[in-house]
């Protein structure tokens, strides 16, 4: 992914330096699980967790030994062979012997992987949250402010922006939980060998090095299924869907037509336009629309990683290298961008109110009909009375009601049209969806 989208603290999971120090920590795992079995003398274990904590610089490897590895690689043509070839000579014989003894490379790759992916999913959980969490504030902000509900893009009738952004809010936690599944799909390993059948490793070794690392040993072929990864996958896709459609929203209500909402701008600083000293474009909004485009072509790749050649081949290896650190980077950053979106939304509850009047009172036009029908009248007459009625208000740009008080097949009371045109009516029971609001966890 390019720095523009790149939160350090998820980038870095993905450097090459710490791909590879996850890669030493399992194959130095994996020694001492020899150990622990009486295959590797106990004082070699020691030596080989000594000589690889030489190698690191913190938590990932350190440069000179990134370089040596991609030098290597250039001569074996294999990036596994080239990592193990420098480690076992940077600890030196005998104990760098015993680095790899018994594995594939898939059993180094595949588990160092998902260990990864794990902590991804930790910070994309941590993301969430803070989403889920500015959704709810902010829908209990606004629990009260009446806003137009839009179908097809027209005014349909009243809901509040409360209640807008609580089933958005509703809708984060639901995304949530697929990142939840998503990180107990991959918090899996397996060094089971060539094909899983572990012809040539105790499956005790297995057990220690997942245990250590916060796994679940797993059945296999030589990799670990795809089927884990492309779900992962899909929780990130998922993510950017719903930013899409949160985005989407604001981009509409931001149009100079609507005015109801809009993006945080940093006056006096910020700069809409190169040309135009007026704008105020949703510009940050507009970017999360296009970067959910992006993810969804990921999760494309992902399930395509999912058919592989008997046991394994490895044309899942080199798509996996793109999709995934970028996928985890890019829903990390939309989670970010958008929370800071929702923490800082303008809303203009006056804007509000009148865009309401603005289609002279015909939101409540589903209210009149049910008072005709109540009355006695057929249905189909009441809403070809209200329907003409309705059209020449719009037509005309005239008041609704009106048209309906001098219409003599109207026989509604002024007590039934005070009910019919009543906000408060309209909006009794949007609490509803407050309620389910308040079972969403912290």
């Amino acid at each position: 992914m390019i720095p523009r989208y790149s939160p350090p603290e998820m980038a870095g999971l993905f450097t090459d330096g710490a791909r590879l120090a996850r890669w030493l920590e399992v194959e130095v795992l994996a020694v001492e699980g020899w150990a622990k079995v009486g295959v590797v003398p106990p004082e070699h274990a020691a030596a080989v967790r000594d000589g690889a904590g030489a190698l690191l610089q913190g938590e990932v490897l350190g440069d000179d030994v990134v370089r040596a590895v991609a030098e290597r690689e250039a001569v074996t043509d294999h990036d596994v062979a080239a990592f193990v070839d420098v480690i076992q000579e940077s600890i030196g014989p005998p104990a760098g012997v015993w680095v790899h003894y018994g594995l594939t490379s898939s059993d180094v790759v595949d588990t160092a992987l998902c260990s990864t992916l794990v902590k991804a999913a930790d910070l994309l959980i941590e993301a969430s949250s803070a989403l889920v969490d500015a959704l709810r504030r902010r829908a209990r902000e606004f629990r009260g402010t009446p806003v137009v509900g839009r179908t097809h893009g027209i005014h349909a009738e009243p809901t509040t922006f409360g209640a807008k952004l609580a089933l958005w809010c509703l809708q984060a936690d639901r995304d949530r939980a697929r990142l939840r599944a998503a990180r107990r799909a991959v918090a899996v390993g397996k060094l089971s060998g060539a094909v899983g059948t572990y012809s040539n490793i105790d499956p005790a070794v297995e057990d220690h090095v997942c245990a250590a690392l916060g796994l679940r040993p797993v059945p296999a072929t030589q990799v670990v299924a795809r089927d884990r990864h492309a779900e992962y996958l899909w929780a990130c896709a998922s993510v950017g869907a719903s930013i899409e459609a949160f985005a989407t929203e604001v981009r509409h209500l931001q149009r100079t037509e609507v005015g109801e909402v809009s993006e945080p701008f940093a006056s006096g600083r910020q700069k809409g336009s190169s040309a135009m000293p007026h704008k105020r474009n949703p510009i940050k909004t507009e970017q999360l629309s296009g970067l959910a485009r992006v993810l969804r072509g990921y999760l494309g790749a992902g399930l395509e990683d999912v058919a592989l050649w008997h046991e394994r081949d490895i044309s899942h290896s080199s798509v996996e290298r793109i999709i995934l650190p970028d996928a985890s980077i890019l829903a990390y950053y939309a989670m970010r961008r958008m929370t800071a979106v929702v923490d800082g939304l303008v809303v203009d509850a006056d804007r509000m109110l009148a865009n309401i009047d603005a289609s002279y009172g015909l939101v409540y036009s589903q209210p009149v009909l049910l008072a005709l029908v109540a009355s006695g009248m057929e249905r189909d007459t009441a809403y070809r009375i209200v329907q003409r009625n309705a059209m020449a208000a719009w037509e005309e740009r005239v008041s609704f009601r009106s048209l309906l008080e001098a219409d003599p097949e109207v026989s509604l009371s002024a007590e039934a049209l005070d009910d019919a045109f009543s906000l408060e009516r309209a909006l009794r029971n949007t609490d509803r969806v407050f309620d389910a609001l308040e079972e969403v966890q912290p």
